[in-house]
């Protein structure tokens, strides 16, 4: 399976923590949309269908690549 960068897992992890939180103070359509876009971007990157599974597949492979570090981004 093909696995998103760790930073690219990172990101879009702490924007969805960021948009839930707003989500929370101001429910506004905009908002709505892009925690929307955020969750089916983190579910994709994952092979997951719901956004529990999702976070829980991105924290497990960020503590994976912690731990062998693959933080770096090569090219």
């Amino acid at each position: 399976m093909l696995m998103a960068h760790p930073m690219v897992l990172e990101n879009l992890v702490e924007q969805y923590e960021t948009l839930r939180t707003l989500r929370a103070e101001n429910g506004s359509a905009e908002v709505r949309r892009q925690t929307e876009d955020v969750t089916y971007t983190l579910c994709v990157s994952t092979g997951t269908r719901d956004i529990d599974a999702a976070l829980a597949a991105a924290r497990r492979q960020l503590s994976r690549a912690r731990s062998e570090g693959d933080f770096a981004l090569t090219g």
